[in-house]
């Protein structure tokens, strides 16, 4: 069964410190890429990648590998969505360190994992 693995694109970006408010969208398209060339790391089920992107990364087109969802208001909310929507009938893996929307998704039944097992930092 694969697994849906919704990613927190401002989130994860934000955990990073190497400049990325300057170009937030830029910074969206490079984990995208990252995504769709190296995955999960550490994953050997498959996996369907959905990327929640918002704000000033909403234009942010998908690639091969990577679906990407933009968020028409709170990115936190479009998660939460997705989750009901897609993550009832398999499972699910929310990647964020929002304390409130790893609450929200996982009394949805999804696991949470932290930023840094995609943003590439150790």
């Amino acid at each position: 069964m694969t697994t849906l693995v919704i990613i927190d694109a401002a989130n994860v970006i934000g955990s990073v410190p190497d400049g990325w408010w300057r170009d937030r969208r830029g910074a969206a398209e490079r984990l995208r890429d990252r995504l769709a060339r190296d995955g999960i790391p550490g994953r050997s089920d498959t996996v369907e990648i959905v990327l929640v992107v918002e704000g000033a990364a909403r234009g942010v087109e998908p690639v091969p590998g990577v679906r990407v969802a933009p968020a028409p208001r709170s990115g936190d909310d479009r998660i939460v969505e997705l989750v009901a929507e897609e993550g009832h009938d398999r499972p699910c893996l929310v990647i964020t360190a929002d304390r409130e929307l790893r609450r929200r998704v996982e009394e949805l039944g999804a696991e949470v994992a932290g930023p840094r097992t995609v943003s590439g930092q150790p």
